[in-house]
């Protein structure tokens, strides 16, 4: 049971998800969505509707954790388990980092929504760099043995940008400038939300 956009935003609601964790996760899925197209376009075997689903349910655990501090990713794979959504739940479980790394396996949707997530900062798309700088400020708390693991696993995450990208006729500088240009299902979906019901951007 892979989740549609209009039951991936019915669990944003239930699960009270913030605005701006809501805002960042669109944009996630966005990129989900332009990358997994193309690299379909290019021969890859990659399963859109799954890919954009965990894309947009990724962080779904993460409002009822900032009080907690509980493993957001591990809460998220709970949520979607409980709602039957097994076909994600993994894929939410490993969008911060992935249990077995990457290197000798083909692209999946795992990698994909992996790499979306580095790709935007709030709800603005960011190069891996800047998104590092972002995390090491926020998370790394002057530990030097946290920012070392941080910095390795953006050091993975250079190396699946560099395998998605081999297969593209388009640099990952180029990104965000072509899903500004791009409508596609997840932006379609929620613009007209937002135009048409309470489910709205507030302030």
């Amino acid at each position: 049971m892979i989740p549609s956009h209009k039951e991936c935003r019915q669990l944003m609601e239930e699960h009270r998800m913030l605005d701006n964790i809501r805002d960042h996760s669109i944009v996630v899925a966005q990129i989900a969505e332009f990358l997994t197209e193309n690299l379909q376009k290019k021969g890859l075997d990659l399963p859109l509707n799954l890919t954009v689903s965990a894309a947009l349910l990724h962080d779904i655990g993460k409002t009822p954790c900032l009080n907690t501090h509980e493993d957001h990713a591990r809460k998220g794979k709970e949520i979607c388990l409980q709602h039957g959504h097994d076909e994600i739940a993994d894929i939410v479980a490993e969008h911060v980092i992935l249990k077995q790394g990457f290197k000798g396996r083909a692209l999946s949707a795992t990698e994909i929504v992996y790499y979306a997530d580095k790709r935007v900062n709030h709800d603005g798309i960011v190069s891996l760099t800047e998104r590092l700088e972002y995390i090491i400020a926020r998370y790394g708390l002057n530990n030097g043995k946290r920012c070392q693991a941080i910095e390795k696993n953006f050091q993975q995450c250079c190396f699946i940008e560099s395998e998605i990208f081999s297969y593209l006729d388009f640099d990952p500088e180029d990104l965000a400038q072509k899903i500004h240009a791009h409508h596609g299902s997840v932006y379609d979906f929620f613009v007209n939300i937002r135009q048409h019901s309470s489910f709205a951007r507030s302030g």
